[in-house]
């Protein structure tokens, strides 16, 4: 089956070959790839390197938090994007963004206020989860509309920390 993930806006054509391997573009690879005892943590071994990554649904697609780092990404089939095409649905830069707890832990540091103005990119907030600082980031330029935490206060997954417009 062939699929076009989306990761920070850049698209990657991606097929799966079989239980084992995938192809990325020209280059086929080796994964395995398991829950860990049914959380939204996730082993994944490619071409032999091992990676822990956590994977949460959200409205439009899925937060992967790796090595540190938040990804949002979208998941279609080709057939699901070539519709998304022709109904012209595009993600609208000047809709209210939400941005969300991707995992239970603790509110560490806001670095901007509301009423900032912030660029893609931009760290929004730093959680800690699991013994883990990790830097949340603005997925696209705007105005901190409502912070609705603060630093020490600890947070469940999927609860909106604040909005971007």
């Amino acid at each position: 089956m062939k699929y076009v993930t989306t990761i920070d806006n850049q698209e990657y054509a991606l097929e799966i070959l079989d239980e084992h391997h995938i192809r990325l573009g020209e280059q086929t690879l080796t994964v395995d790839f398991e829950s860990v005892s049914g959380q939204p943590v996730f082993s994944l071994i490619v071409d032999g390197k091992s990676y822990e990554a956590y994977v949460y649904p959200e409205e439009d697609g899925w937060q992967v938090l790796m090595q540190g780092r938040l990804y949002p990404a979208r998941v279609e089939d080709e057939r699901e994007k070539r519709l998304r095409a022709a109904a012209g649905s595009t993600v609208s830069e000047s809709a209210e963004y939400h941005l969300k707890s991707p995992m239970p832990g603790l509110v560490v540091l806001i670095p901007v206020a509301e009423g900032d103005r912030v660029e893609k990119g931009q760290v929004l907030v730093i959680l800690e989860s699991m013994k883990m600082q990790n830097e949340l980031k603005s997925p696209r330029a705007g105005i901190v509309h409502r912070i609705r935490v603060k630093p020490g206060e600890g947070v469940e997954q999927r609860q909106t920390l604040l909005s971007v417009q």
